[in-house]
C-alpha cells in the first residue's frame, strides 16, 4: 500500500525547499515526519486515508494553538498557526457542506441510529477529513433533537 498522497507533500516540500520557502518546508517536513511516525507505530506504510488522518488532525492542532494564542494575547502567533493550517488543508479531499453532512446524518437515522455515540460512529468514517468533527456533533443534535 503506498500513498499517493505521501509523495505528493514530499514532491512539494522538494519544491519549497528549491524556492526557500520556510513556512511551506516546516510544515510539509514536519507533516511527513508525523505520517512516517505513523507507519513505525503500525508497523507498515499507510494509505492516503491514513495520510488524512494525520494530516487532519495536524490541522487540528494548529487550530487549537491558534484559538489558545489568541486568548492568551498573541494575535501574531496566533497568525502562524492558522497560516500553517491553510499550507496543510490543500491536502485534504474536497471538504463537504453542512447540508451535505445533514443529508448524511438523516440517512444514517433513517438506517435506525437514534442515538448520539452509535450515529456519530456512523458518521465520522464518512466524513473524516472533509468536515469539522466539533461542527458536526452540533449537526447531529439538531437532527436527532437533542
Amino acid at each position: 500500500m503506498s500513498s499517493e498522497l505521501k509523495a505528493r507533500i514530499q514532491q512539494d516540500l522538494n519544491a519549497a525547499r528549491k524556492q526557500r520557502d520556510k513556512l511551506r518546508t516546516l510544515v510539509l517536513s514536519t507533516m511527513l515526519s508525523e505520517v512516517k511516525n505513523k507507519e513505525i507505530d503500525g508497523g507498515s506504510p499507510i494509505d492516503d486515508e491514513g495520510v488524512i488522518q494525520a494530516v487532519t488532525r495536524a490541522i487540528k492542532q494548529r487550530r487549537d494553538a491558534s484559538e489558545q494564542m489568541r486568548a492568551a494575547g498573541r494575535p501574531e502567533l496566533a497568525d502562524k498557526e492558522d497560516e500553517q493550517s491553510r499550507v496543510l488543508s490543500e491536502y485534504l479531499p474536497e471538504g463537504l457542506s453542512e447540508d451535505e453532512v445533514r443529508a448524511i446524518v438523516r440517512e444514517i437515522i433513517a438506517s435506525g441510529a437514534g442515538e448520539m455515540g452509535p450515529l456519530m460512529g456512523q458518521l465520522m468514517p464518512r466524513i473524516r477529513g472533509r468536515f469539522d468533527g466539533k461542527e458536526a456533533n452540533r449537526l447531529v443534535r439538531e437532527e436527532l433533537g437533542s
